[in-house]
């Protein structure tokens, strides 16, 4: 998606990429561990400025490449986010609201933080963990001792849960003289523990609507971001906002930006990072989206005709080759004249992928 709004304003893409099948085929693609020095230094000289897809990429691959040409966002940004302890210390040292966590290395610094903290609990991978991964609730002591014998990651966060009334993400990018702009505030809803559906503007408040958009503006900019960035946020039944993550890319609650904005996350994100003036976000359409999952595949082939006949629901394909449960092979977009009604739409437009009427 990202390669095809570099291509609309005529930029050649290029990928380096561990994989052999990367997701968006460019020029002069390069397929090589991170780790290869020689290879990223001839990945380099072929291009002007260098984004990431994904916050996996280890930070000294990012150095490395840093040192030849400007990369965007910065490596501070990329270090920080794709470590919890990391992205929650910063958050809690800079002041902004967390829930309350320790970081923890073993079975008897897990048991000391749970007399300090309120429970129940959640136990976390301190790195690698979007999409929920590496996540388990946590009731009792011996809860966090099972987990402990079933997972072999050298840290974890112990954080409280939070009993949230719903998620909200906000998607927001950042050039590089400091130029701010976002796309309101969405509503997100989860099936084990993925991102299945979001809903566009999501139904809050005013008073809540300014209070996480100034708070997105605040941490772009104390991470240094040239580019697009997410952050995710729980609002609690007393109205309480806490973040939960950040994503220093282009996100998958942002893709109906596609189709309901103005310039979409994609669009946005080209611009920040080639240092073009950024785009309006105005929202034309009120909007939802639905993942497709590789489980939809089980029975064979969805039947997308059904979805394509519909007047006002987008489909929106990503080449992968093997469609794998949980895995994200697409998503649909509904627009409608309410976030609610796009809701309805959408959900029954995906119904209709492996419906027998």
């Amino acid at each position: 998606m990202f390669a095809a709004a570099a291509n609309r304003l005529g930029y050649c893409v290029h990928t380096f990429s561990p994989e052999n099948d990367p997701a968006a085929p460019g020029v002069n693609d390069v397929t090589a561990s991170y780790e290869d020095s020689a290879a990223l230094s001839k990945f380099a000289k072929n291009v002007s400025v260098v984004t990431f897809a994904s916050e996996n990429v280890p930070p000294k691959t990012i150095a490395t490449l840093s040192k030849l040409v400007p990369v965007r966002p910065s490596l501070i940004a990329l270090e920080t986010t794709q470590h919890r302890a990391r992205e929650k210390t910063f958050l809690s040292k800079t002041g902004f609201p967390v829930t309350p966590f320790r970081i923890i290395k073993s079975v008897q610094e897990g048991s000391r933080a749970i007399q300090d903290l309120p429970g129940p609990w959640v136990l976390k991978t301190a790195g690698f963990g979007s999409d929920g991964l590496g996540q388990r609730n946590i009731s009792s002591e011996e809860d966090l001792k099972k987990a402990f014998k079933t997972n072999g990651s050298p840290g974890f966060i112990l954080e409280t849960f939070v009993d949230f009334e719903c998620e909200l993400s906000v998607i927001a990018a950042r050039s590089e003289n400091g130029e701010f702009a976002h796309y309101g505030v969405m509503q997100n809803e989860h099936r084990r523990r993925v991102l299945d559906l979001t809903v566009f503007p999501a139904p809050v408040g005013a008073p809540i609507i300014r209070r996480v958009v100034d708070l997105t503006r605040h941490i772009l900019k104390e991470l240094q971001v040239v580019g697009v960035m997410c952050v995710e946020y729980f609002l609690t039944k007393r109205g309480d906002i806490w973040i939960n993550e950040l994503v220093p890319r282009p996100h998958n609650s942002g893709h109906l930006t596609i189709d309901a904005c103005a310039t979409s996350q994609f669009d946005q994100q080209l611009r920040a990072v080639c240092g073009l003036p950024l785009g309006p976000t105005d929202m034309i359409h009120s909007a939802a989206m639905a993942n497709l999952l590789g489980d939809l595949w089980v029975d064979g082939a969805p039947q997308w005709e059904r979805v394509l006949s519909l007047p006002d629901v987008k489909l929106h394909l990503y080449g992968k080759k093997e469609p794998r449960k949980g895995r994200k092979m697409g998503h649909i977009t509904a627009l409608a004249a309410t976030a609610a009604d796009a809701r309805r739409k959408v959900l029954a437009a995906r119904s209709l992928l492996t419906s027998a009427n």
